[in-house]
């Protein structure tokens, strides 16, 4: 898999919706069940990183990171960015669940989702795409690991904002 829209799709991948739509309204689209799901960057530009991180805070920690380390971490010619999951045992862990809070989180609010932080130091954040792949007889955990992964195989290295696997 080269990890770019077509790959994803072919895969099972839904929704590739920018994070801006999603804020506006279009999250009672993603499955209320568990999943995998994806932040893709589809631009061709150079990427340009905030000083700042727009993310909120969680447990008082301030989620902006040095410019060095998200050099250090960024993956040249890599669409996929992130690669989270969503376990589904719960209604806090499903795909529109994780989702919505990995979104509260974008705006600055305090939300228990600092996995992929790094996505919010990067201009523009609100053009990224997110795209879901719903689970029902597949556990997530295992999908994830095993995209980060292949991801890894393919680009020596894990998905930029992910910093576990």
């Amino acid at each position: 898999m080269d990890f770019e829209r077509l790959d994803l799709e072919e895969y099972g991948f839904k929704g590739f919706v920018t994070v801006s739509e999603l804020n506006l309204g279009r999250l009672k689209e993603i499955p209320d069940i568990g999943g995998v799901y994806v932040v893709l960057r589809e631009k061709s530009t150079p990427v340009k990183f905030l000083k700042e991180s727009i993310g909120g805070y969680f447990k008082n920690e301030n989620p902006t990171v040095s410019i060095k380390t998200l050099q250090k971490n960024w993956v040249q010619d890599a669409g996929v960015i992130y690669i989270g999951l969503a376990s589904g045992k719960s209604k806090y862990s499903t795909l529109r669940a994780r989702i919505t809070t990995y979104l509260r989180f974008s705006r600055g609010k305090k939300a228990g989702h600092r996995g992929g932080k790094m996505i919010w130091q990067i201009d523009n954040s609100d053009d990224l795409l997110m795209a879901w792949k719903p689970l029902k007889n597949e556990n997530p955990d295992y999908i994830e690991t095993e995209l980060i992964s292949q991801f890894r195989s393919k680009y020596g290295e894990r998905p930029f904002a992910n910093l576990t696997k």
